[in-house]
């Protein structure tokens, strides 16, 4: 890597720091806490999206169980999440209903199962795949119920006033069919090799190696003007300049050994 390059990665970095240090106080308190091994609350009851009372357990006992925290009028990050988890499904050969169930909890104690009806047909109308509708559920719930589970895997969102958004993080994960938490994934794509040996390791009882962390936050997003902050902007413009300052200096690299070779 060229000087050049190496400064300015070392300017992202110490941004990235600044802006890490100047993160509201909603920010601060947002995360994803790996408690792999952990039970769930299998006790917690919560409704599903036909307004029924359910406990968490009831979908577990048969097969493992993928479970990921969405609030369903999120403006954007939860979106983005379902839908890379449908493709991930796509291309998985396992089905839920088959090989795993899926379950979605909104963490928002607000919202009815009129809305979580709303979500599962819109998924439902994008991932065809026969049986999903008997498994994949969207629950929603009160606060005790909520915390409960959030708790349990770690989940940390915050409530921030001024914007009238949660701010929260990105992923799921995947538990045993006992109420073991057994894989983290992270992110808001998740790749079809990964979430298939996360739920077969989950089948046979396994228990995953703690991942790094590449966490995205839902805050500080305008839903109408569909842009986020200029300060979460220039970052992610500082970190493109890196990468062509970084290809720009290997292909001086490679130039300068050509002509030294000749």
């Amino acid at each position: 890597m060229t000087r050049l390059a190496l400064s300015a990665l070392l300017v992202l970095l110490a941004s990235s720091a600044r802006a890490e240090d100047q993160r509201p106080s909603a920010l601060r308190e947002v995360g994803f806490d790996q408690k792999l091994g952990g039970a769930l609350p299998l006790d917690a009851v919560f409704r599903d999206e036909a307004g029924r009372s359910v406990r968490l357990g009831d979908y577990f006992g048969r097969r493992p169980v993928v479970l990921n925290l969405v609030y369903y009028d999120c403006p954007m990050l939860c979106t983005v999440s379902l839908n890379g988890l449908a493709s991930a499904l796509d291309v998985l050969s396992f089905a839920p209903g088959r090989e795993f169930e899926l379950v979605t909890i909104s963490f928002d104690p607000k919202e009815t199962p009129a809305l979580a009806a709303a979500k599962k047909k819109v998924y439902l109308s994008r991932y065809k795949r026969p049986g999903a509708e008997a498994g994949w559920h969207f629950l929603t719930g009160d606060r005790e119920a909520i915390s409960a589970v959030t708790g349990a895997v770690g989940f940390r969102y915050a409530w921030d006033e001024e914007t009238r958004q949660f701010a929260h993080p990105a992923g799921l994960l995947v538990a045993t069919a006992q109420g073991r938490i057994s894989h983290y994934l992270f992110g808001i794509e998740y790749a079809p090799k990964d979430l298939r040996l996360a739920i077969v390791d989950s089948s046979q009882g396994r228990i995953g190696n703690a991942l790094d962390q590449f966490l995205l936050y839902c805050y500080q997003y305008n839903p109408h003007t569909g842009r986020y902050s200029a300060r979460i902007l220039a970052l992610v413009r500082l970190g493109g300049a890196v990468t062509v300052l970084a290809l720009g200096g290997f292909m001086v690299a490679m130039w300068r050994r050509e002509r030294r070779a000749a």
